[in-house]
């Protein structure tokens, strides 16, 4: 069952096109990335699923329910969209304390200050920070404010989970701690998960899926394993890194002619005579 899907969505700004209709589905309980480069509309295309960002032209539906239409004139506010959402600078009040800030939520939502405090303790117990509570966020750790973000965000037990570059402040040894500590999380309470990332590792790490963009469009979605081992096209492969890139010719089904030397090869394509780029 599809838990978020995209259909033909697209975002401007101006006459400059961020997103080109792009469509997508993320399975319930599903971990999936946005991967790719800085300007190619990942974490636009994340800010429009939350409802901090209304599209130019497309639908979006969380749980069935479409939350996006600008043909429609349908637009659910973020409040109402049942999404808990990690932002990059963690977004933490700094005159309040960490129970206070994961309470927030549910503060403003009229929950008693009783069952509010109760349920941000539990929360804060989920992501080990038990005992922490009446610290403020200046006196914390980098890793932990991103676990008080984290925290928040699940107070209000929400369908869906959006990360946006969580651990892009954190060094590289709590940065590689958290990417498995967030997964674990994910498995344990059966949430979906949509991670934006530029981090090939975090999102080869943490993923069941990643969707590779490029200039406001999708260009290949599968398992980390099938997208590292058979990468779309030259921009996939330079972007992850994980190949060189050779001109050759088919000369037969199954070999193909590399700079003069026949060469066996696994692929797709058959067609003799036919000019291929071959990724080594």
């Amino acid at each position: 069952m599809s838990h978020v899907e995209l259909k033909n969505l697209s975002r401007s700004y101006g006459q400059i096109p961020v997103v080109n209709g792009i469509s997508a589905e993320v399975s319930t309980g599903e971990f999936v990335a946005f991967l790719g480069p800085s300007g190619c509309g990942k974490t636009t295309t994340l800010r429009m699923i939350a409802g901090l960002d209304e599209p130019s032209d497309g639908e979006i539906r969380i749980g069935g329910e479409l939350v996006s239409a600008p043909r429609e004139r349908i637009f659910v506010p973020p409040e109402r969209r049942k999404l808990g959402m990690v932002f990059q600078s963690y977004a933490l009040w700094p005159h309040m304390t960490v129970t206070q800030n994961v309470a927030y939520p549910l503060v403003v939502r009229g929950v008693p200050s009783d069952q509010a405090l109760r349920k941000a303790g539990e929360c804060l117990e989920l992501v080990q920070l038990t005992g922490l509570g009446q610290r403020y966020p200046h006196e914390l750790s980098g890793g932990q404010q991103q676990r008080v973000a984290l925290a928040r965000a699940l107070v209000m037990e929400p369908a869906v989970l959006l990360l946006d570059e969580p651990l892009s402040n954190l060094d590289a040894h709590l940065r590689e701690q958290m990417r498995f500590e967030i997964k674990d999380l994910q498995q344990r309470l059966a949430i979906t998960v949509v991670f934006v990332t530029h981090d090939q590792a975090e999102a080869f790490a943490m993923s069941d899926r990643i969707m590779v963009m490029r200039q406001g469009e999708i260009v290949q979605v599968g398992a980390p394993e099938e997208i590292y081992r058979r990468p779309a096209n030259p921009f996939v492969a330079a972007f992850l890194g994980v190949a060189n890139v050779a001109e050759g010719r088919v000369v037969q089904p199954g070999r193909v002619l590399l700079d003069g030397t026949d060469v066996p090869i696994q692929a797709d394509s058959t067609a003799v005579d036919r000019a291929v780029q071959v990724i080594v």
